[in-house]
Protein backbone atom coordinates (compact mmCIF):
# COMPACT_ATOMS: atom_id res chain seq x y z
CA UNK A 1 0.00 0.00 0.00
CA UNK A 2 1.23 3.17 -1.20
CA UNK A 3 0.76 6.50 0.96
CA UNK A 4 0.72 10.18 -0.67
CA UNK A 5 0.74 13.45 0.51
CA UNK A 6 0.10 16.89 -1.10
CA UNK A 7 3.69 18.53 -2.56
CA UNK A 8 2.15 22.29 -2.07
CA UNK A 9 5.77 23.79 -3.96
CA UNK A 10 4.10 22.39 -7.30
CA UNK A 11 0.35 22.60 -6.92
CA UNK A 12 -2.47 24.44 -6.92
CA UNK A 13 -6.35 24.25 -6.00
CA UNK A 14 -8.08 26.68 -7.70
CA UNK A 15 -11.83 28.04 -8.57
CA UNK A 16 -13.11 30.32 -11.34
CA UNK A 17 -16.31 31.92 -11.21
CA UNK A 18 -17.69 34.42 -13.92
CA UNK A 19 -17.92 37.85 -12.92
CA UNK A 20 -20.53 40.03 -14.44
CA UNK A 21 -20.61 37.33 -16.92
CA UNK A 22 -17.62 38.76 -18.52
CA UNK A 23 -14.60 38.18 -17.01
CA UNK A 24 -13.69 35.33 -14.82
CA UNK A 25 -12.06 35.83 -11.16
CA UNK A 26 -9.84 33.22 -9.93
CA UNK A 27 -8.97 32.29 -6.10
CA UNK A 28 -7.23 29.69 -4.68
CA UNK A 29 -6.51 27.94 -1.00
CA UNK A 30 -3.44 28.38 0.42
CA UNK A 31 -4.03 26.42 2.99
CA UNK A 32 -4.69 22.59 2.10
CA UNK A 33 -4.14 18.97 3.09
CA UNK A 34 -4.49 16.14 0.16
CA UNK A 35 -3.55 12.68 1.48
CA UNK A 36 -4.31 9.35 -1.30
CA UNK A 37 -4.24 5.65 -0.01
CA UNK A 38 -3.65 3.09 -2.97
CA UNK A 39 -2.44 -0.55 -3.59
CA UNK A 40 -2.64 -0.07 -7.26
CA UNK A 41 0.12 1.78 -8.87
CA UNK A 42 -3.18 3.13 -11.86
CA UNK A 43 -5.16 4.14 -8.77
CA UNK A 44 -8.09 2.53 -9.16
CA UNK A 45 -8.58 1.85 -5.95
CA UNK A 46 -7.35 5.24 -4.39
CA UNK A 47 -8.99 7.02 -1.25
CA UNK A 48 -8.44 10.25 -1.62
CA UNK A 49 -8.85 13.18 0.99
CA UNK A 50 -9.16 17.14 0.88
CA UNK A 51 -9.37 19.52 3.38
CA UNK A 52 -8.95 23.06 3.08
CA UNK A 53 -9.08 25.88 5.37
CA UNK A 54 -11.22 28.72 4.38
CA UNK A 55 -10.07 31.38 5.43
CA UNK A 56 -6.97 30.75 3.51
CA UNK A 57 -8.73 31.74 0.40
CA UNK A 58 -7.17 34.26 -1.57
CA UNK A 59 -8.33 35.81 -5.22
CA UNK A 60 -5.97 38.52 -4.79
CA UNK A 61 -8.30 41.38 -3.37
CA UNK A 62 -8.72 41.78 0.15
CA UNK A 63 -12.27 43.12 0.13
CA UNK A 64 -13.16 40.12 -1.98
CA UNK A 65 -11.41 37.73 0.27
CA UNK A 66 -13.52 39.38 3.02
CA UNK A 67 -16.36 38.70 1.37
CA UNK A 68 -15.94 35.32 0.52
CA UNK A 69 -15.03 34.18 3.91
CA UNK A 70 -18.32 36.15 5.54
CA UNK A 71 -21.50 34.45 5.62
CA UNK A 72 -22.82 35.70 2.32
CA UNK A 73 -20.65 32.94 1.15
CA UNK A 74 -18.56 30.70 2.55
CA UNK A 75 -18.92 31.92 6.44
CA UNK A 76 -15.10 30.97 7.55
CA UNK A 77 -15.94 31.14 11.17
CA UNK A 78 -19.24 28.68 11.16
CA UNK A 79 -17.37 26.25 8.86
CA UNK A 80 -13.90 26.85 8.61
CA UNK A 81 -13.26 23.71 6.29
CA UNK A 82 -13.73 22.59 3.48
CA UNK A 83 -13.70 18.61 2.24
CA UNK A 84 -13.78 16.48 -0.42
CA UNK A 85 -13.66 12.11 0.24
CA UNK A 86 -13.34 9.89 -2.74
CA UNK A 87 -15.96 7.64 -3.72
CA UNK A 88 -14.51 6.07 -6.75
CA UNK A 89 -11.06 6.48 -8.73
CA UNK A 90 -11.39 5.21 -12.38
CA UNK A 91 -8.46 5.51 -15.53
CA UNK A 92 -8.64 5.00 -19.10
CA UNK A 93 -5.42 5.49 -20.53
CA UNK A 94 -4.52 8.77 -18.38
CA UNK A 95 -7.61 9.80 -18.29
CA UNK A 96 -8.69 9.74 -14.78
CA UNK A 97 -12.16 10.18 -13.37
CA UNK A 98 -12.91 10.63 -9.73
CA UNK A 99 -16.06 10.37 -7.83
CA UNK A 100 -16.67 11.47 -4.33
CA UNK A 101 -18.49 13.61 -1.71
CA UNK A 102 -17.73 17.57 -1.36
CA UNK A 103 -18.63 19.18 1.64
CA UNK A 104 -18.87 23.22 2.32
CA UNK A 105 -21.02 24.53 4.81
CA UNK A 106 -21.99 21.72 6.20
CA UNK A 107 -23.82 20.43 2.71
CA UNK A 108 -22.30 17.76 1.30
CA UNK A 109 -23.14 17.02 -2.62
CA UNK A 110 -21.68 13.90 -5.34
CA UNK A 111 -19.57 15.47 -7.42
CA UNK A 112 -17.10 13.96 -10.41
CA UNK A 113 -13.88 15.75 -11.16
CA UNK A 114 -12.39 14.41 -14.48
CA UNK A 115 -8.65 14.81 -15.66
CA UNK A 116 -5.07 13.51 -16.89
CA UNK A 117 -2.42 11.47 -14.72
CA UNK A 118 0.56 13.19 -16.17
CA UNK A 119 2.34 10.32 -14.91
CA UNK A 120 5.07 9.26 -11.99
CA UNK A 121 8.62 10.51 -11.54
CA UNK A 122 11.42 10.27 -9.18
CA UNK A 123 13.33 13.23 -8.30
CA UNK A 124 16.88 14.56 -7.33
CA UNK A 125 16.11 13.42 -3.85
CA UNK A 126 14.68 9.70 -4.78
CA UNK A 127 10.85 11.15 -3.88
CA UNK A 128 8.30 9.13 -6.23
CA UNK A 129 6.24 12.13 -7.30
CA UNK A 130 2.78 11.65 -9.08
CA UNK A 131 1.16 14.37 -11.50
CA UNK A 132 -2.54 14.98 -11.74
CA UNK A 133 -4.57 18.23 -13.95
CA UNK A 134 -8.08 17.44 -12.93
CA UNK A 135 -11.68 19.75 -13.61
CA UNK A 136 -14.83 19.59 -12.21
CA UNK A 137 -17.97 22.21 -11.84
CA UNK A 138 -20.43 22.26 -8.94
CA UNK A 139 -23.09 24.92 -8.11
CA UNK A 140 -22.23 27.05 -5.43
CA UNK A 141 -25.61 27.71 -4.37
CA UNK A 142 -26.44 24.40 -3.97
CA UNK A 143 -23.63 24.42 -1.07
CA UNK A 144 -25.15 27.58 0.88
CA UNK A 145 -23.46 29.99 -0.92
CA UNK A 146 -26.48 32.02 -1.76
CA UNK A 147 -25.44 35.55 -2.33
CA UNK A 148 -26.16 36.90 -5.51
CA UNK A 149 -27.09 40.44 -6.88
CA UNK A 150 -27.92 41.86 -10.18
CA UNK A 151 -26.81 45.12 -11.55
CA UNK A 152 -28.99 47.74 -12.33
CA UNK A 153 -29.40 46.60 -16.09
CA UNK A 154 -30.23 43.31 -15.05
CA UNK A 155 -26.55 41.06 -15.19
CA UNK A 156 -25.65 38.77 -12.98
CA UNK A 157 -22.55 39.78 -10.61
CA UNK A 158 -21.63 36.07 -9.90
CA UNK A 159 -22.11 33.13 -11.70
CA UNK A 160 -23.65 30.15 -9.72
CA UNK A 161 -21.03 27.94 -11.80
CA UNK A 162 -17.61 27.37 -10.37
CA UNK A 163 -15.04 25.63 -11.83
CA UNK A 164 -12.69 23.65 -10.05
CA UNK A 165 -9.05 23.46 -11.21
CA UNK A 166 -6.16 21.47 -9.79
CA UNK A 167 -2.72 20.98 -10.30
CA UNK A 168 -1.74 18.24 -8.09
CA UNK A 169 1.73 16.79 -7.64
CA UNK A 170 1.94 14.31 -5.26
CA UNK A 171 4.63 12.61 -3.33
CA UNK A 172 4.88 9.14 -1.92
CA UNK A 173 5.30 8.80 1.95
CA UNK A 174 8.35 6.71 2.89
CA UNK A 175 7.76 4.24 5.90
CA UNK A 176 9.83 4.57 8.45
CA UNK A 177 10.94 1.44 10.29
CA UNK A 178 10.97 1.25 13.77
CA UNK A 179 14.49 0.68 15.33
CA UNK A 180 13.99 -2.05 18.04
CA UNK A 181 16.26 -2.62 20.48
CA UNK A 182 18.01 -5.81 21.48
Amino acid sequence: MAKYTIDHLHSNIQFKVKHLMISTVTGDFKDYSVNVVADNPDFTDANISFEALVASIATGNEQRDGHLKSDDFFNAEKYPTIHFVSTSVSRDGNDITIQGNLTIRETTKAITLTGVYEGTMVDFYGNTKVGFEIEGKIKRKEFGLQWDAVTEAGGVVVSDDVKLVLQVQLQELKEVAAEVDA
